[in-house]
């Protein structure tokens, strides 16, 4: 399993960008995908996930009304749609991907399948 994330970034406060994670060797539809991120000196904390089969989305507090994390099964992507943009948002931004589905979904170390990071800067 690979997952190829892309689409971060330099955004002025307010704005918005759209982050994009391809997932490749796959084998079955129980599985989760996650965003992750990490600003300098940070642990690494969830933002959003979503529940390949069924669709069901998890989000982080910090996020709720700005992010949104949908996915295209025809492309194997999931997208991570950040509006209203902070500079608090700044970060590098992980996909994840978790067989099966866990009900953790929110701890990193609960996935075995990680993609680079794109930077995502947001400027005040």
């Amino acid at each position: 399993v690979q997952l190829q994330a892309s689409g971060g970034g330099l955004v002025q406060a307010g704005g918005s960008l759209r982050l994009s994670c391809v997932i490749s060797g796959r084998s079955s539809n129980d599985f989760t995908v996650a965003w992750f991120r990490q600003a300098p000196e940070k642990e690494r904390d969830f933002v959003a996930a979503i529940k390949w089969s069924g669709g069901t989305r998890f989000n982080a507090e910090s996020v709720k009304g700005r992010f949104t994390i949908s996915k295209d099964s025809a492309k194997n992507t999931v997208y991570l749609q950040m509006n209203s943009l902070k500079p608090e948002d700044t970060a590098v931004y992980y996909c994840a991907a978790r067989w099966p589905h866990t009900v953790q979904y929110y701890y990193a170390h609960e996935y075995n399948h990680w993609g680079q990071g794109t930077q995502v800067t947001v400027s005040s």
